[in-house]
């Protein structure tokens, strides 16, 4: 029966009124281009089910060109990755007076580098894994030394898992960081934390169920979140309700430190000892169906229809407009 109830969701006429032709931004140039496209057809399929009037832009080369003689009201950010995602196309959308979904260019940016949102995290005294820049394969010995292997190297402004090694040898170091550096010129080295992993989204300044997250890869990694039938969801995610409200407030605190808005995800670990450690924020989470926004929306009784619409219903109440 609930389940019957969510899937009609509908837009109320006058909502639909308001937020006039949108266009659902997806694909773009970045690596993760093939997820951004699944989640623009998701995104728009249900926009078009819930009632608005919407159509898919594939955004790729100059986009400037996107502002150019505009045919439609707002835009649907779902790009993820560089240009998209890192607050290049909240610049220029914002330049243009044309209200986008999700968070603004500063919030954007600092989210996408996952280095510095690091240092912002420290700085605010959240807990966070220990880390490093890396900038040569020359400093590996002393990474080694500084920080407690098992290390994880990964480029600082990808997403999607992309690039990730996992290393305990300063040989292994420099090979993970040659391989990240192709992807992007700064490379952060972590300490990794051995325990579960878990997720949680927020939604117009509220924390969703918490998702809890295994997998038989040596982490989540790329295969794990878009590809792998066997990857494990746990909702409610296997914590004590008082372990899950303190998770969720840290999330929440995390979301609102680097400055994020309207939706977004945040990544956590737990250690042995039970406490939580922040990886990073993600403000395009992907909207495919393997994907953890509408997982944890559909546990809170919202469908994809709804929580697409009430994410875009952000921008006629004065965010990003």
């Amino acid at each position: 029966m609930q389940q019957s109830r969510i899937n009609a969701y509908q837009a109320d006429p006058e909502t639909v009124r308001a937020l006039g032709r949108v266009a659902v931004f997806m694909g773009g140039d970045s690596a993760e281009r093939e997820v951004s496209l699944k989640s623009g057809e998701a995104v728009l399929a249900a926009l078009v089910s819930a009632g608005v009037d919407a159509f898919a832009l594939d955004v790729q080369g100059d986009l400037l060109k996107t502002v150019e003689n505009p045919e439609f009201d707002r835009v649907f950010i779902a790009l993820h990755g560089r240009g998209g995602e890192d607050g290049t196309l909240q610049a220029i959308l914002s330049q243009a007076g044309i209200p986008y979904t999700g968070s603004e260019v500063m919030a954007s940016a600092l989210a996408m580098d996952k280095l510095r949102t690091k240092y912002v995290f420290a700085g605010c005294g959240l807990p966070t894994p220990r880390f490093r820049a890396m900038s040569a394969a020359s400093e590996a010995e002393q990474i080694i030394t500084d920080l407690r292997p098992p290390l994880s190297v990964k480029p600082s402004r990808e997403g999607s898992s992309i690039g990730i090694r996992k290393v305990t040898t300063a040989a292994e170091l420099v090979e993970a960081y040659e391989a990240a550096a192709v992807l992007d010129d700064l490379v952060l080295v972590e300490e990794w934390i051995e325990g579960p992993e878990f997720t949680v989204s927020l939604l117009q300044d509220s924390a969703l169920p918490a998702i809890g997250l295994s997998t038989d890869h040596e982490f989540y990694d790329y295969d794990a979140k878009y590809l792998a039938d066997d990857t494990r969801y746990q909702i409610p995610c296997g914590l004590a309700p008082r372990d899950e409200l303190r998770l969720q407030r840290l999330s929440l605190e995390a979301f609102r430190v680097v400055g994020c808005r309207t939706w977004g995800r945040v990544d956590i670990m737990q250690d042995s000892s039970g406490e939580f450690w922040l990886l990073e924020v993600n403000t395009v989470p992907g909207m495919t169906d393997h994907s953890l926004v509408p997982m944890a929306a559909r546990a809170a009784g919202i469908s994809f229809e709804e929580l697409v619409v009430r994410i875009l219903q952000d921008t006629l109440e004065g965010v990003n407009a």
